[in-house]
């Protein structure tokens, strides 16, 4: 398999082979079909829009793999904010975002979800269930819980601070959110609710 960094640097027939591959793979690994995609970096944007057509074609029903929020590595703030059907057998489902005056705010996890207070966490994914009537999508890393893995010197400040950021206080933060939530898996949830 090629590895993935973002959509924007690979083609339209290495992106579908590898896609079709890892399905595969995954689907004999665990005996359980495979539905959902999601692209390395949430990199599906008005420049490659062409890779629904490849996730389509590859037999998934569903791609998490747009953030509708500017960032500097990633992010479609163009586009909707829930669930929407991007090609005939093939719905979007972006990370979830809170609309503050003009601009979307990430809410869906990972580095955010260590850079804000709990509260605001805590606020914000209620704002979206109760005020908008909508189900919010929550994503971390394995690694964001791993307090001990090693540090990377050579790496730039940015990439340190979005990467270590508040680690010590993942994992209470997600007992957290467990306990004041309800979870389920995104095709429970938005195919067969």
């Amino acid at each position: 398999m090629i590895e993935l960094i973002s959509l924007s640097r690979v083609e339209a027939y290495e992106f579908h082979d590898d896609i079709v591959r890892a399905k595969k793979l995954l689907e004999d690994i665990s005996g359980e079909k495979v539905n959902g995609y999601r692209a390395p970096s949430y990199s599906i944007g008005k420049a490659n829009l062409w890779a629904h057509e490849e996730i389509e074609s590859a037999g998934y029903l569903y791609s998490s793999s747009v953030y509708p929020v500017q960032h500097d590595l990633y992010g479609f703030p163009e586009a909707p904010r829930y669930l929407f059907k991007c090609r005939e057998r093939l719905l979007e489902i972006p990370i979830s975002t809170l609309r503050i005056g003009s601009r979307n705010i990430p809410i869906g996890g990972g580095g955010y979800f260590r850079l804000y207070p709990y509260a605001f966490s805590k606020w914000a994914i209620n704002t979206v269930n109760e005020k908008e009537n909508k189900p919010t999508i929550f994503y971390f890393h394995p690694w964001e819980i791993d307090t001990e893995q090693p540090r990377q010197k050579d790496a730039g400040w940015k990439s340190r601070f979005r990467h270590y950021l508040n680690l010590g206080r993942m994992e209470s933060r997600l007992k957290s959110l467990l306990a004041d939530f309800k979870w389920d898996r995104m095709d429970r949830v938005y195919i067969n609710p």
